[in-house]
This record gives structure tokens, C-alpha cells and sequence, in this order.
């Protein structure tokens, strides 16, 4: 067991990295160590290995541990062993589940990432989520964040009592990703349990600055694979009070992550591709290969962002 599980995430922005592919579908591993490198250099505070965004489901437990031990290597090589590693280990089984987080341990994780078993949505009601988390943190080699996600759960959208009465009995519960986008959720749960031992976190770009606003300890969002520059931005705007400029800079956030939502995931690889001169938007099949050209309605606002990210 961690000799202290209740220490969540340190606040800042997270990047749920994308896994890059060739075009066998085999592991890009030149592509996703030095895009994870760049999101080092971009000031994020750790990265988030095997959520949505990595393709987890798409992804062998071998393959898994590689790439988080390739990528711990390779922050350490370059001198960012301070960055976080916070790893997906969802499963459909509580067995499964600590399976993923003891190979995660082993490779070099810092968190895991658990979302709530989805493949029996009908009988997933609030008892059975709680026990699922419960019996997990009871045996956990690793803390660990719920990932509330209902696009990627069927629905499931696990309540503020919910979490809040998990992170109270179980101290390795250290956070909650909130994809859902609910900001009265994440205030409810932020102001109602500790910071020192539990992280409340956007899971959007879109709603970022109202989050951090709620109380979000910093933003996991998949538009960082883009702009990681900017995203530290905004926090550091909305730290030093320039609250007319942070709102300015959300906007275009906001108008470039519904954009990259429009594309999906390989989408998100095909932009960095397009600014950034590395990998491609290639997905393992049945989600296939982003669009040759992106429509310019959608290119433009983020065009807009990389803009400024590169301005920085």
C-alpha cells in the first residue's frame, strides 16, 4: 500500500497526453515521448497516461506499462522528474481494476485514474458505484482519482454525495476528474472536503476558469495536448487577479475546445500534427484516421489559440 495515499494531485494543468500510432497501429513511441516532453516544457503539472484522450481501451496491459515507463524515463532523463503521473486503470471488474493499478505502480504512476464499471449500466445505481470505488481504495497499491465521464460511461454521472461520502471513508480516493462539466458539482465537492487531501478537477477546457472559480484544484483537458502554455496562462491570470484578461483568454478557449471536440480524438493528434511537426492523426481502429484537411470553421479558433501559444 502507499504509505501516504491521502496526498492529492499538486494544483495546476494536467495533460490527458494522446497516444500516438504508427501506421500499423503499433506504439508511436519517438511521437508521444516528445509531445510529452513539450507538455513538460509547457508548464503543465503532470500528465494524464491512458484516459479518453490515450486511447486506454484501445490499449494491451503491456502496452500500458510501456508506455508509462517510457515515459517516466524520459521525464526524468531531461530533468522533469517533478511532473505527476496520473494514469487511467479504469475497468469493468473491481479485479481488473487493481490489476491496471499494480501494473501502473510498477511502471512509474503516481495516481491511477478509475472510472466507474459501465458494461452493466442497467444495474450501475448509486450503491453499487460507491461499493465498486470502496472496495478498490480498501486494496489499492496506488491514490487514486474517480473519473466522472457519462459520454464514455453510458450515462453514468456519479453524484457530489456520492463522491463526497467515498473520498470521506477511503483515503486513497484522493480527486475526481469531472468531464461532466457540472461546476455546482465541483463546488460542492471542493467546499466541502479538504484540498490537503482531495483534488475536485475540471476535466474541460470550456469551463476552466469558472471551475478554478468553484474551487477546482487546475483543469485535466484534452485541448492542453494543444496549448499547454496557454492553459498555465489562464491560471496565472486568474491568480494575480487580472480577471478581465482570464476571461478573455477562456473565450477563445472555449470557442477552440468545442472545435477539437468536433474532431475527436484522432483529431486532437491530427492538430498537433499540423502545428507542431510530429506524429499524425492516426487512431486504432474502430476510430480510424482524423480528417486530411480540417474544415476551416474549425480550423480558425484554434489557429487562434496555437497563435498565442506560440506567442508565449
Amino acid at each position: 500500500m502507499n504509505t501516504n495515499p491521502n496526498t492529492p494531485p499538486p494544483y495546476g494543468v494536467y495533460t490527458p497526453l494522446v497516444t500516438f500510432f504508427n501506421n500499423d497501429e503499433s506504439l508511436d513511441l519517438t511521437s508521444t515521448t516528445r509531445h510529452a516532453l513539450r507538455m513538460a516544457s509547457g508548464g503543465v503539472s503532470g500528465l494524464v497516461l491512458q484516459g479518453s484522450n490515450g486511447e486506454a481501451p484501445h490499449l494491451l496491459h503491456d502496452e500500458r506499462q510501456i508506455l508509462v515507463r517510457t515515459i517516466k524515463e524520459t521525464l526524468v532523463k531531461n530533468g522533469h522528474e517533478e511532473l505527476k503521473l496520473i494514469v487511467g486503470c479504469g475497468a469493468a471488474s473491481v479485479k481488473e481494476t487493481l490489476l491496471y493499478l499494480e501494473e501502473a505502480k510498477e511502471a512509474g504512476a503516481d495516481y491511477g485514474l478509475v472510472l466507474p464499471p459501465a458494461y452493466w449500466t442497467a444495474a450501475m445505481s448509486a450503491p453499487v458505484i460507491e461499493k465498486f470505488f470502496s472496495e478498490i481504495a480498501t486494496s489499492t497499491p496506488l491514490p487514486f482519482l474517480i473519473y466522472n465521464f457519462p459520454g464514455v460511461t453510458g450515462g453514468i454521472d456519479i453524484s457530489s454525495d456520492s463522491i463526497i461520502r467515498l473520498a470521506k471513508e477511503n483515503p486513497a480516493i484522493v480527486g475526481v476528474k469531472l468531464t461532466c462539466g457540472n461546476v455546482g458539482k465541483l463546488q460542492r465537492v471542493a467546499s466541502t472536503l479538504p484540498k490537503t487531501s482531495f483534488a475536485a478537477m475540471a476535466g474541460k477546457s470550456d469551463f476552466c476558469l469558472p471551475a478554478i472559480v468553484a474551487g477546482s484544484n487546475g483543469v485535466i483537458a484534452a485541448l492542453a495536448n494543444v496549448v499547454p502554455k496557454l492553459h498555465s496562462e489562464l491560471l496565472r491570470l486568474y491568480e494575480t487577479g487580472d480577471l478581465k484578461a482570464a476571461i478573455e483568454l477562456q473565450s477563445k478557449l472555449s470557442h477552440a475546445d468545442w472545435a477539437l471536440q468536433k474532431l475527436g480524438v484522432a483529431g486532437v493528434k491530427k492538430s498537433v500534427a499540423d502545428h507542431f511537426g510530429y506524429g499524425q492523426g492516426k487512431s486504432r481502429r474502430p476510430l480510424g484516421s482524423g480528417p486530411d484537411v480540417i474544415a476551416a470553421e474549425i480550423a480558425a479558433p484554434i489557429a487562434v489559440v496555437v497563435a498565442l501559444e506560440k506567442s508565449l
